[in-house]
Parts: structure tokens; sequence; C-alpha cells
């Protein structure tokens, strides 16, 4: 068992590895390479895997991964904000694809019923397609991008009554009992749904912080898998969908200050069964049937697109968008989605729909999702390019950029006086601190920091590391620092770099390391301090300021020439013998330091210190 388990993860890893880049090189798209690699491996062609099926259903669990990372990016004000374009453009296009879609299939010869499932399932789009294909581009926050992402949302909310809704409309139950079971559902359903919202906003936050105090990297991942597919799990339970339960998880952890390093845990899970999810489909395609009917399975494939691309127009125009953004979405929604195997297959069960009708449509559905990357990125090389907006005559006043382009690593007593002066000017920043206790303080202040190892380098990716101008390392801990900084500059070379030194040998490592910018901690302090003593002692303040100004220079100068023979404990104590000797001799030299003797102290203190 065990063999076989590692012999079919070595057939998708080699099939990912050396058929994805391939096609994603020739511009197709990472998708499309997944659905290719997955027919090469498939029963249809090498038969490698046999068991397509139950590889199908596991890797739906990608598609959860996906709707809770995107929950995560949506917090509950921008969530209400988009009512309007979830119930108002998603039902709309939902209820033209569905009637035109049913009305070609009651022209195919149909019944009503059927005709009626089968618009409604070809009519559903693919969540983790779309949004894959947004995500490539950047488009997810464009115009398009949020009404394909309102859209799809919709699309899983008003799958779930339908699903409900087959065995009726299959007449396998007696009316009568059908709608007492219809509305025992729809109940148990909706108290579900408000369980999980209330429970999740009192136990969600506690449950992460007790995770977080462990300092253990393993246990607060396993509380994020847990709390994904504990949601998912609910929900399907009460007969809604597994991908909106892990959606409202990731919008209720969307405020939380724990959401970046749960992001972190999360991501390498959605991409990997998001891919193994696509190769999966590629899996179950029957590509025997395209070679016995190809006529049929292409004109019935490209119907659909057809059929499917106009509908969107149509419903994007109604809604009051753009003819670019019409063309978008009518590009990118036009094919078939995951949800019409599930309700496809739940018709045929039901026996609403024949057993070769669902598997000839499985395969419609299947050839146009593989049909979307090409369509797209044709749309995108031939047809944006003429509906792109007129260039204007003078360029546009660039306004600021407002996203947090300062990171502060640590937030202990050293990062809070760089926030504090930034909050102070309204420049925005982000903060990432490992102590979790320290976290849940900070935040009942006010101010926003979240839970995280800036060493981990998918965390400071999750916080904009890519696109920061800066980085302040306030962490005391010599080998994390160290360990930031050298990550930090291998993966986000542009990212200038400030950090925070224990003592002198720390910044000699920070140096050694590339870093410019340092402050030791106790050196700014002590020298203002030597600078009072020298007043106190009758020295005028510009010139023991002077002074002080002088040791500066003259330590910085000595420490660079000991990091040059770092390691060399000998070289070291004769470098700093002969910098105390230097030292005397500036003072000796320096015109501006009083020789006389010094006043005796008094208890008079001075007015600025």
């Amino acid at each position: 068992m065990a063999i076989d388990l590692l012999y079919n993860c070595l057939i998708f890893l080699a099939a990912a590895v050396l058929i994805v880049p391939l096609v994603k090189r020739l511009g197709l798209g990472e998708v499309l390479g997944y659905l290719i690699a997955g027919v090469v491996i498939g029963p249809s062609v090498l038969g490698l895997v046999p068991d397509a099926e139950a590889v199908l259903q596991f890797s739906e669990v990608g598609i959860v991964f996906l709707l809770f990372v995107i929950g995560l990016e949506l917090k509950p004000s921008r969530l209400k904000l988009m009512r309007k374009p979830v119930f108002g453009f998603g039902g709309l296009q939902m209820l033209i694809t569905s009637l035109v879609l049913g009305g070609l299939a009651l022209m195919l010869g149909l019944s009503p019923a059927p005709a009626l499932v089968v618009g409604f399932s070809l009519g559903l789009c693919s969540t983790p397609l779309v949004l894959q294909l947004l995500g490539e581009k950047g488009e997810l926050t464009t115009r398009h991008g949020r009404l394909g992402f309102a859209l799809l949302l919709f699309q899983d909310m008003a799958a779930i009554p339908v699903l409900a809704a087959i065995p009726l409309l299959a007449g396998s139950v007696v009316m009568t009992d059908g709608w007492g079971v219809m509305l025992r559902d729809t109940l148990i359903g909706v108290g579900a749904f408000i369980a999980l919202i209330v429970g999740g906003r009192h136990l969600l936050r506690p449950l992460f912080r007790f995770a977080a105090a462990t300092r253990s990297r393993q246990v607060f991942a396993g509380t994020s898998l847990l709390v994904v597919i504990g949601a998912a799990l609910s929900m399907e339970l009460a007969g809604l969908s597994m991908a909106l339960g892990a959606f409202i998880a990731g919008v209720l952890l969307a405020d939380s200050e724990y959401r970046h390093s749960i992001e972190a845990d999360i991501e390498p899970f959605r991409g990997l069964l998001l891919g193994l999810f696509f190769m999966a489909v590629g899996m179950t395609a029957q590509i025997g049937l395209l070679g016995e009917r190809p006529g049929l399975v292409l004109g019935l494939t490209a119907l659909l697109l057809v059929a499917k691309w106009a509908s969107v127009m149509i419903a994007s125009r109604a809604y009051g968008t753009s003819w670019r953004d019409a063309l978008n979405l009518g590009v990118l929604l036009s094919q078939g989605g995951e949800f019409a195997f599930v309700l496809l297959t739940a018709a045929g069960a039901a026996a609403l729909l024949a057993p070769d009708l669902v598997g000839l449509l499985v395969l419609v559905v299947s050839l146009s999702m593989a049909a979307t990357p090409v369509l797209f990125q044709l749309h995108t090389r031939l047809v944006r390019p003429r509906f792109a907006p007129p260039a204007p005559k003078r360029e546009y006043d660039q306004p600021a950029d407002t996203s947090a382009q300062i990171i502060i690593a640590g937030f202990g007593r050293f990062g809070q006086v760089i926030g504090r002066t930034l909050q102070g000017l309204h420049i925005p920043y982000t903060i990432l601190d490992i102590n979790a206790e320290h976290v849940a303080f900070v935040r009942r202040y006010g101010n926003e920091i979240y839970f995280g190892d800036a060493s981990r380098l998918d965390l400071l990716e999750a916080a904009g590391a890519d696109r920061a101008r800066i980085l302040v390392v306030a962490i005391s801990d010599v080998e994390t620092s160290l360990r930031i900084v050298q990550r930090v500059q291998r993966r986000f070379p542009k990212l200038r770099l400030f950090a925070r030194a224990r003592n002198r040998h720390h910044a000699q490592l920070l140096m050694r390391a590339g870093v410019q910018d340092i402050v030791r901690d106790l050196l700014p302090a002590s020298l203002e301090l030597t600078r009072e003593v020298l007043v106190a002692l009758g020295i005028e303040r510009q010139h023991a300021q002077h002074t002080v100004d002088t040791f500066r220079h003259h330590d910085t100068t000595t420490l660079m020439r000991q990091t040059e023979t770092f390691g060399d404990e000998a070289q070291q104590i004769q470098t700093a013998q002969q910098a105390a000797k230097e030292l005397e001799e500036l003072f000796e030299a320096d015109e501006d330091v009083v020789t006389e003797a010094p006043a005796p102290i008094t208890e008079t203190r001075d007015t600025h210190y």
C-alpha cells in the first residue's frame, strides 16, 4: 500500500515537473499544463494512475484551501460592500446563462426537468481555474476580477439548493414529503452557517493564540489545517459546500493578527492540491469518446463556450460594465466548472439523466476548461489591445502609494519607537513579531501587528516584502537577526535593510553580511549621556557635542577596520589599542576641546538635561 502511494506521488510529481513548465513556457499557463499532464498519465493515454475518480475526490480539497486563502484577503467590511455584485451580477448572470443553456437543451430533445438541471449545471464556472488565471495575470483586484470573483462566490452558494432539489425533479420522493425534506435541509444548512459564524468569531482567535504560545511552527500549521478542514467538513455535513465553509472561516480570520502566518502555512498545500485537482480533471476526461464521436463532442464544446460567452456578455452589459470588462468576463467565464461534475453525477444517480449523456457532458465540461486558458491567452494578446483606452495627451499625476512600504521585524521597545514615529507621520507599515503575548498586548492599544517569524520567506512574502521598500530588523537575537538578513538579501535584493545591533560583535556580523544601515542598542543613548556628563563638568555644550561626534566617527571607522580582521583575536586587540591611542591624539589635537580644568560639580542641574 505504501509503495503504491509513493509510486502515484512519483508519477504526479514527474508529470507536473516535465509537462507544466513546458506548457507554461509556450505561454499557455499552468492550468492547461496540469490538465494536459493529467490526460497523459490518466486512463485514456498511458494509464499510469488507474483510479482517477478517487484522485479527483481527494484533490477537491484544493478548492477548499483556495477559498480559505481568498477569504483571508477579504475583511468583513469589504465583503459587506460586495453584496451588490455577488447577488446582483451573480444572480443576473446565472439566470440568463441557465435560461439560454436550458433552452438549448430543450431544443436538443431533453424534457423540461433534465434540461433545467443541464442548463444550470453547465452555467456554473470553474472557481479554481478562473482565480488561477486572474492570479497569474495579477488581475484579481481589477474591475472584471472583482466581478468574476463575486459571480463565483454566488455560484458556490446557488449550487447547494439545486443539488438538494435534484431528487425532487427526478420524482424519487413524494412531493408532500419532498417539500418537508427540503425545508428540513434548508433549516439545517442555515443553522450550521450561523453557528460557524458565531462560533468562529469567539473561538478562532483564542485557538490561534493558544497555538502561537507554544512557539512551535508545526503546532501552528496544524491548527491552520484543523480550522480549514473543520470548517469545510462542518458545512459538508450540514449539506452545504465545503468551499463555502472554508471561505467563511477565512473571512473570520481576515482581521486577525495571525493572518499572514496562516496564509504562509496554507499556501503550499493550496498550490499542490490545486495542481492535483486539475491533473485529476484531465485524468477523468473520457478522451476515447472524443475519438469515437469527435464532431459531436467538439461541436457541443464550441456551443457551450459560445453560449456562455454570449450570456456573460449580455449579463455584464446589463449590469453596466464597459465593453472591455464584458469581453474579459466573457472569455474568463465561458467554461464549465467542477461543480457541474457533482450536479451531473447526482442527476445521473437519480435517473434524471442517462449515464451516456452524463459522460458526454462531463467530457464537454473538461474540454471547455482545457480550452479556456488558450482562449484567454489569445484574448489577452489579440483582442485586449483593440479595446485599450487611448493614450492621454499628457501624463497623469502619480498618486502616492498608500500600501505598506515598510516592514518592521520585531516590535519590542526598539521597534515601537520607529512605529510610533511612522504612525504619527501617517506612513503605513507592517509589523511582524514572534511573541504571541506581545502581539496580543500591542493590538489592544490599536496597533496593526501580525504574529509570525520574520525569518520565514513565505511569511515575508505574504506581508508584502516583494513590494516594500524598507525592512527594519529590530530584533536583538543575533542568530535570528542574521538569518533574516541573509534570507532577505537572497530573495528580496531590492529591499533596503536597516538593522539593530545588540552589541559590537553583532554589528560586525551584520556588516560582514552586507548591511550598511546599523544602529547599536546602547551607543546613541550612552553618547547622549556622555555629552551631558561633560556639560555637567563645565564644558560648553557645543564643545561637548563636538567631542561626542568625534568619538562616534572614530568608533565607526575603528569598527569597520576591525570587521576586516574579524576572527583574528590578536589583530583585534592590536587594532583596539591603536584606536585608543588615535582617539587620545584626536582629542589633544582638536582645538575646540577645552583643556582647562573643569569647574567643580554643583547641585545645580543643566536645564537642557
